[in-house]
């Protein structure tokens, strides 16, 4: 690697570790990620016919109301939520990421996990810190626009929704995210 592209690499991390420090230094308290969770899943069981069924069904869900990913070549995602079984948060995550590639700007999304099998919700429960695509894969569900989710043979234990400004997004990947436990 030559002086010069080693030089723009370190300015890229900089310049991309310098978006993400307003990020990470905004840690919600338990009380406001409980209160985005809450929002989260109305607008989920909103926008997605059939969607309090779902979650009636669900062992689990993991609800990250807002996901904030920034970059400059060089780019990275965090955002906190909770981990809901019964109905009620019996834990609280971190989720992040990193990638490299063409990206300039920042973007916000939320993100919602949900558990469909009890050793798919004790696997992630038990890890230290559980990796989209290495410690289980999070299948992304596409169908048609109105369908009913429950009208679709979801065969996957972990299935992923990721909400934008303008509703649900696809073709998207949560593939190299982190998910971690925090204290709150």
């Amino acid at each position: 690697m030559s002086d010069k592209t080693r030089a723009f690499t370190r300015l890229y991390t900089l310049l991309a570790v310098l978006l993400l420090l307003p990020l990470l230094a905004q840690a919600k308290s338990a009380t406001e990620i409980d209160i985005g969770v809450e929002q989260t899943l109305k607008r989920f069981e909103k926008e997605i016919p059939g969607g309090k069924e779902f979650l009636d069904k669900a062992v689990g869900v993991l609800v990250f109301p807002s996901v904030l990913k920034a970059g400059i070549g060089i780019g990275g995602e965090y955002g906190e939520g909770a981990l809901r079984v019964g109905g009620k948060t019996v834990a609280y995550y971190s989720t992040a990421a990193a990638s490299i590639g063409f990206q300039l700007g920042a973007q916000s999304k939320s993100v919602v996990i949900v558990f469909l099998t009890k050793k798919a919700l004790e696997g992630f429960r038990n890890s230290k810190g559980w990796k989209a695509g290495v410690d289980g894969s999070v299948a992304l569900v596409e169908w048609g626009v109105g369908e009913d989710i429950n009208t679709i043979d979801i065969k996957d234990p972990i299935v992923g929704f990721v909400f934008g400004n303008k509703g649900l997004m696809y073709n998207l990947t949560l593939e190299g995210s982190k998910f971690t436990r925090i204290k709150k």
